[in-house]
């Protein structure tokens, strides 16, 4: 079901039928490197963090940050609350699927609701001329292009979040 949004999703671009899907898992970044061919590097995690946000009415709200990032990546906790002010906090398996309306394994950051959730991507991505993020599951890909990435995402922007990546860190 959750293939099938994104598919309908990416309709607006004529690129429905370039969602790959496969009979194996690729649920980790080294699955789908497997499944795909490619260096885990490539492959475009899509990291999902609660964003902190005030009680409004005596209930707390939940919104989430999904950060995209390259696959040989970590977030880096001093450059996360440096950009967000405040401290790195993954979303639970329940809030990730109620936030994104994916689960675990295939959360994408493609057709996100704009009032549960904001996308970032990562500068980590941009060594790379194609990256392949997940469509929704725990079995599928697309291939695209850094800027295709931050078009089909609705990205709210470019960051500089994540560490392991660069020479001599």
């Amino acid at each position: 079901m959750s293939v099938q949004r994104v598919k309908e999703y990416l309709k607006q671009w004529g690129r429905e039928d370039d969602v790959q899907e496969f009979p194996v898992s690729s649920a980790t970044v080294e699955l789908a490197a497997q499944a795909l061919n490619v260096e885990p590097a490539r492959i475009a995690k899509t990291l999902s963090f609660y964003q902190e946000l005030g009680n409004e009415g005596g209930e707390q709200q939940k919104r989430c940050i999904l950060i995209v990032a390259a696959g040989d990546t970590k977030v880096d906790n001093r450059r996360f609350k440096e950009q967000f002010g405040f401290k790195a906090k993954m979303l639970s398996p329940d809030d990730a699927l109620a936030l994104t309306g994916y689960a675990v394994g295939g959360i994408c950051p493609f057709a996100i609701d704009s009032q549960k959730g904001t996308v970032y991507l990562d500068e980590s991505l941009r060594r790379f001329d194609v990256v392949y993020p997940a469509c929704g599951s725990s079995n599928s890909a697309i291939a695209v292009t850094c800027d295709q990435l931050q078009q089909y995402a609705a990205s709210a922007g470019w960051i500089d979040v994540c560490k392991n990546w660069r020479a001599g860190e």
